[in-house]
């Protein structure tokens, strides 16, 4: 005949509480699991998707180009169309260059970080005058007390 909860023993509810505690944690991970692989399966997917628009719209930009550079050759001739959408794209490319440099040349350095470093180094190497004086004729105590 099983026990009503007050005649059970205290360590038989303790044994149970920790078997459930451990099948929650269990189930816990395993959803954990589960979410990411669902997750990881979303973004593999998208950044696929993402790629491929990436890829098409690379082939919308070299189509681009030939239609303003014919549409420049009605009205001069085909070399100099081409040389001024050439140009122009050498322009924006050395724009960005010139932007993405001057972004770079703002980065911090990791300056708070190496003040930080520097602080616990600072804290860890005690100052020379705060060790008592050691006395360099006495031999070191060893473990049998000698």
């Amino acid at each position: 005949m099983p026990q009503t909860p007050e005649e059970e023993s205290l360590g038989s509810l303790v044994a149970q509480a920790s078997s459930h505690i451990s099948s929650l944690i269990r189930s816990e991970i395993e959803l954990a699991k589960a979410e990411f692989r669902f997750d990881a399966k979303r973004v593999g997917m998208a950044a696929g998707l993402f790629a491929a628009a990436a890829f098409m719209a690379h082939l919308c930009l070299i189509l681009a180009s030939f239609a303003i550079a014919y549409a420049l050759a009605q009205v001069m001739p085909n070399w100099l169309a081409f040389l001024i959408v050439t140009v122009v794209y050498l322009l924006a490319a050395g724009l960005l260059v010139f932007i993405g440099i001057r972004r770079l040349k703002g980065l911090a350095g990791m300056k708070r970080t190496a003040r930080s470093i520097k602080d616990l180094k600072e804290i860890a190497t005690p100052e020379e005058q705060a060790l008592p004086a050691l006395d360099r004729d006495r031999e070191p105590v060893t473990r049998d007390g000698a």
